[in-house]
């Protein structure tokens, strides 16, 4: 593990890597280094062969507690009264969450504690996500006059609308419960059982073949911007190429002998 970092990587023997955000005392916000750290953590380790599985998880009470307030008020400073350095902030920040997306390794977010506006958007960035049962999430910008836009991009596209509007309106919090009911978690758990069934998902999804999981990660958000006569026709040629893959035949041919796969990530 390094240490004396804002966020810590830790990577295990079967190819699953721990990004721990560890700036409790600003409550894992979004800072400017915060952004930067997790950008270049997430472009390493998609480019990493050893890595198969991300988790994103938090040390201290508050998994994120979005942009940090304090850093976008002294940019208001400037000639323009800010604008240039919201839109440099913001533009990072898509960038950070894009980069989740587009990592072909799979990332699952292990919520402990709270997680707020833009670190909302951050758990429903992650592919998957497991939270603590004391975990709670919102998107509160309208408390304070800003509307959570950007957050409300991620959220939009992990719960139904109805549910995304209420919480983009209101700014209320939810509980770990209701967010596994509306979608923005796979499961909630209990507090202690939370790192073991992080770490049990992961080890499942990390016994894949690394080939398969980047191709079905990449389809899958791909199709998903498509008509469904085009999302279609994508995933059929994706399928092809797929099957003509080394580790497609092996898996089928380990299916049809009974034997375990040996998977070559190619």
């Amino acid at each position: 593990m390094q240490e004396g970092n804002i966020v810590l990587r830790e990577l295990n023997a079967d190819g699953i890597l721990r990004l721990t955000l560890n700036d409790m005392n600003r409550r894992n916000a979004l800072s400017e280094a915060m952004l930067a750290e997790l950008m270049a953590a997430f472009m390493e380790a998609g480019s990493d062969p050893t890595v198969r599985v991300i988790i994103l998880a938090a040390n201290g009470p508050a998994f994120c507690a979005g942009h940090d307030l304090k850093e976008m008020t002294a940019g208001r400073t400037g000639p323009d009264g800010g604008k240039a350095y919201f839109a440099a902030v913001m533009a990072r920040c898509s960038g950070v969450m894009q980069g989740i997306v587009n990592c072909p390794k799979p990332v699952i977010a292990e919520v402990t504690g709270v997680a707020t506006a833009a670190g909302c958007q951050l758990v429903a960035s992650c592919d998957l996500a497991i939270a603590a049962e004391t975990a709670q999430f919102s998107t509160p910008g309208v408390h304070i006059g800003l509307f959570c836009s950007t957050p409300m991009v991620a959220l939009s596209r992990n719960v139904g609308n109805k549910h995304a509007m209420e919480m983009l309106l209101t700014g209320d919090m939810i509980s770990a419960s209701r967010a596994a009911e509306i979608g923005l978690v796979n499961q909630s758990v209990a507090p202690k059982g939370l790192r073991d069934a992080t770490m049990d998902l992961a080890r499942k999804i990390a016994s894949k073949s690394s080939m398969t999981l980047a191709t079905g990660k990449r389809a899958f958000y791909a199709q998903s911007e498509m008509s469904l006569p085009d999302a279609y026709e994508y995933a059929s040629n994706v399928m092809v190429e797929n099957m003509l893959a080394h580790d497609a035949h092996e898996g089928i041919g380990a299916f049809i002998e009974k034997r375990a796969p040996q998977w070559q990530d190619a």
